[in-house]
């Protein structure tokens, strides 16, 4: 049972670890495409809100990581799930900018889309791997670490009874 454990651990830190990075790139590419619609005057810009305000879930994420236990979950997952939801606004924009194309489309805003398009499909694998997590027998409501949550007093003398 913790070897299954280990390995769900094994699998969502390092992609939690891509999304962060992933997300830091898009604020950047994000942050040079706003400034230069704003220098330039132009409307058809991809929105970096979605970035930015799931950005913010990485602590949880990275406490649930850190603790891997039944209560956290459901904050890593719902946290995650708005991220998720968020990220597919920006996808959505980053799918119409490149539907409509346009003069304004150079090199890092066409980096920019991409890389909101892999972040979409990055941020849905975590959020899977979270919710799988819910149902196993290994990780979720029904697992129970042995003396967890009790006094250790209490443990000691159940252990000797």
């Amino acid at each position: 049972m913790a070897a299954r454990n280990r390995i769900g651990r094994a699998i969502a830190a390092p992609i939690l670890v891509l999304n962060f990075i992933l997300y830091v790139v898009v604020l950047a590419l994000a942050g040079w495409a706003l400034n230069r619609a704003i220098d330039y005057g132009q409307s058809n810009v991809v929105n970096p809100t979605g970035a930015g305000t799931t950005a913010t879930r990485f602590p949880v994420g990275a406490q649930h990581i850190g603790l891997w236990r039944t209560e956290s979950l459901a904050g890593a997952a719902s946290a995650s799930l708005i991220a998720w939801l968020l990220t597919l606004l920006a996808f959505g924009l980053a799918c119409k900018e490149i539907h409509l194309g346009g003069p304004f489309r150079n090199r890092r805003l066409k980096t920019l889309e991409a890389f909101v398009i892999i972040l979409a499909a990055t941020q849905l694998i975590h959020l899977l791997l979270l919710h799988t997590g819910i149902f196993g027998d290994a990780y979720g409501p029904s697992f129970r670490e042995p003396g967890y949550g009790e006094h250790p007093k209490t443990a000691a003398a159940a252990s000797d009874v």
